[in-house]
């Protein structure tokens, strides 16, 4: 971390020490006492099922060097010598101000990246591509939200040239607290679609929602979009650049001669709709991330890439595990994706699935969440679009399983559908089902932890 002051501190989080401590400096940023290091700060937060104000007394002990509380929950006398306390009046809101603080000491590119779906791959392919020639920092694994984002602003110090920060949201005003804290130069919008639509109502609010990703921005700020969402196509420039990305005629950056693999794309850049000779291969299945690569793409001409650099990026994508993951085992392949799911997502899954060679074709696919009344019709979405694919066997897991049934059988006559509760069924059927040569596709929202069954299958026989 860069140098904080303890007078920064205090005024940063407009806070009142309370309990002055023998202060000897701070080391890092910690919101869980259980992981708290010697010389920390302690941030003390509220949640539904939590209030950190009651482990200050145990932060202390471990050796925090400040606790900021919005709450008065410890005895004077359990707090250490060295502790100083500092009373705020929202330890969350302290967390975002402290992170919005440490930020402007920073000279380091911020680019931010929100959408309904995409954005943790976009972002692994962003910081592929960069990293060959900057020092580049991404937002490790899910923290994308109001605790998550600060704590990755806080990994970061003037070593680094950028980081890729991702912003994951389900209510509104959750991005606009991340960039008042990250104040992104760039930012990237891959979709505006229904995932949390039981949350926010209409897509229209999602947009909205997802739009506050520009609430700081200036002339000098760029937003990259894809132009092929039916709501970011309609978006006009205001108060910041807008760089328009897809494979449609409404893009300022696009891709023709395109090649789709079972594991890779193929495609050439066509630039203000002139066609270059620039091609790319990108080690990744899916024609959805097309778009995801040419978001890359963009961000890499902005920062003063050469097409040849950016090559070199995309052979270095490290994606995030979960998130349509390949795995090829002598007898069959596996296609993990079971990080999270909502319509748009399960039915590009699908889409993948669709184009494997295979002895047949088997999705195991759970309940997608947060979408609030409509849920069960969505699911149903689902079933038909894996029967209109021919889907040879699609499994449900799960409260919406009929549905997806409902569904399948209403557009394929041929394909089977099995139902499940239990995930000890499911584990037992799967393995005594599966044959040599099939692909099988697993997916669902984070809360269903279908990895249960991608290790199954993996311990089923070996590579």
């Amino acid at each position: 971390m860069e140098h904080m002051s303890f007078d920064d501190i205090v005024r940063a989080v407009s806070g009142k020490v309370i309990l002055k401590g023998k202060y000897k400096g701070h080391k890092n940023i910690s919101t869980d006492s259980r992981k708290l290091q010697k010389g920390d700060i302690f941030i003390a937060l509220k949640g539904e099922k939590f209030n950190g104000n009651e482990y200050v007394e145990s932060a202390s002990k471990k050796g925090a060097s400040i606790c900021i509380v919005d709450e008065v929950k410890f005895e004077s006398e359990k707090i250490s010598e060295f502790t100083t306390i500092i009373k705020v009046q929202n330890g969350n809101t302290a967390l975002l101000e402290l992170a919005e603080f440490y930020r402007s000491k920073l000279d380091v590119k911020i680019i931010g990246v929100t959408g309904s779906v995409g954005k943790t791959t976009t972002k692994d392919i962003i910081a592929a591509v960069l990293g060959v020639k900057f020092k580049v920092f991404k937002t490790e694994g899910n923290f994308n939200n109001q605790i998550g984002l600060p704590h990755m602003l806080f990994k970061l110090d003037n070593s680094y040239e950028v980081a890729v920060l991702e912003m994951g949201m389900n209510q509104r005003g959750e991005i606009h607290n991340m960039v008042k804290a990250a104040r992104p130069d760039i930012a990237v919008i891959t979709n505006v679609l229904r995932a949390h639509i039981g949350n926010l109502g209409s897509r229209k609010n999602i947009l909205n929602a997802k739009l506050e990703i520009t609430d700081f921005f200036s002339k000098e700020n760029t937003l990259i979009i894809n132009s092929d969402n039916d709501l970011l196509s309609t978006l006009e420039e205001k108060n910041f650049t807008l760089n328009r990305v897809g494979l449609g005629e409404n893009s300022d950056v696009s891709a023709y001669d395109i090649v789709v693999e079972e594991d890779c794309i193929e495609f050439k850049v066509c630039k203000n709709n002139v066609k270059t000779e620039e091609r790319f291969l990108i080690n990744m299945p899916g024609k959805y991330n097309i778009v995801n690569s040419l978001l890359a793409i963009s961000c890499g001409r902005l920062l003063n890439m050469s097409y040849d650099e950016i090559r070199e990026g995309v052979k270095n994508i490290k994606l995030t595990s979960m998130r349509m993951e390949i795995i090829r085992k002598k007898e069959f392949t596996i296609i993990n994706d079971c990080y999270n799911a909502n319509p748009e997502s399960m039915k590009a899954a699908i889409d993948v699935l669709k184009e494997f060679k295979s002895n047949r074709k088997i999705a195991v696919l759970g309940t997608m969440g947060e979408l609030g009344e409509e849920a069960y019709k969505m699911h149903q979405e689902v079933g038909m679009y894996a029967g209109e694919k021919d889907i040879d066997l699609l499994i449900g897991i799960g409260e919406y399983k009929k549905d997806f049934e409902r569904g399948f059988k209403s557009t394929n006559k041929k394909g089977n559908f099995m139902g499940f509760d239990k995930y000890e069924d499911l584990k037992d059927f799967i393995l005594k089902y599966i044959e040599r040569g099939d692909t099988i596709l697993v997916k669902a929202s984070r809360f269903m932890k279908l990895e249960i069954i991608i290790e199954t299958l993996k311990k089923s026989s070996s590579y």
